[in-house]
C-alpha cells in the first residue's frame, strides 16, 4: 500500500532519499553534478511530500517559492526497486494539489536531458517544454517545464 505525506525538509525519511537521488544525479551528470548540486540544497523547504510502501519510505518531491504566482517543483525521486508503480506520479498529483491550495497559478521545473524517464514523467502528467529559466537559461543539459494548476 502507497501511503502520501506533507511534511518539511527538516524530515529524515527525507533527507535519506534524497542522499540516495544525489548519488544517483553525481552519476549521471558525472562533471555537471557541482553546477546542479548548488540549486539543491534542502534546508529550509517548507513543502515537501513523502511517499511511503508499506510505511517504508520510497519516494520525495518538494515545492518551493520561484515567483509570486509560481512554485517551482525540485527534489523529486523514486527509489529504484518502487519505480513502475506510479509513485512519481503520485508525489507529483499532491505537490500540484499543495500548489493550488497554497494560491499559486503553475509549477516550474528543471531536469537533465539525460533522464529520460523523468522527461516522460513530466510529460505523461500534463508538462510542457518552455524556455530554460533562471540559473538553467544557458545550460544545454538541462530541459525546463511548466504547468498552470488549477
Amino acid at each position: 500500500m502507497i501511503r502520501i505525506i506533507r511534511t518539511d525538509s527538516d524530515n529524515q525519511d527525507f533527507i535519506q532519499l534524497v542522499k540516495h537521488l544525489d548519488a544517483d544525479l553525481a552519476e549521471r551528470d558525472r562533471k555537471d553534478h557541482s553546477f546542479y548540486a548548488q540549486f539543491n540544497k534542502i534546508d529550509k523547504i517548507k513543502y515537501v511530500v513523502l511517499a511511503y510502501e508499506n510505511d517504508k519510505p520510497v519516494g520525495c518531491g518538494a515545492i518551493k517559492e520561484y515567483a509570486s504566482d509560481t512554485m517551482e517543483i525540485k527534489r523529486m525521486y523514486t527509489a529504484p526497486k518502487s519505480r513502475g508503480k506510479g509513485i512519481a506520479s503520485r508525489v507529483l498529483h499532491e505537490l500540484e494539489v499543495w500548489t493550488s491550495e497554497l494560491s499559486y497559478k503553475k509549477c516550474i521545473l528543471e531536469t537533465g536531458k539525460k533522464q529520460p524517464k523523468a522527461i516522460g514523467l513530466y510529460k505523461k502528467n500534463g508538462y510542457k517544454i518552455i524556455p530554460n529559466y533562471g540559473q538553467y537559461a544557458e545550460i544545454d543539459n538541462s530541459l525546463c517545464f511548466e504547468k498552470h494548476i488549477g
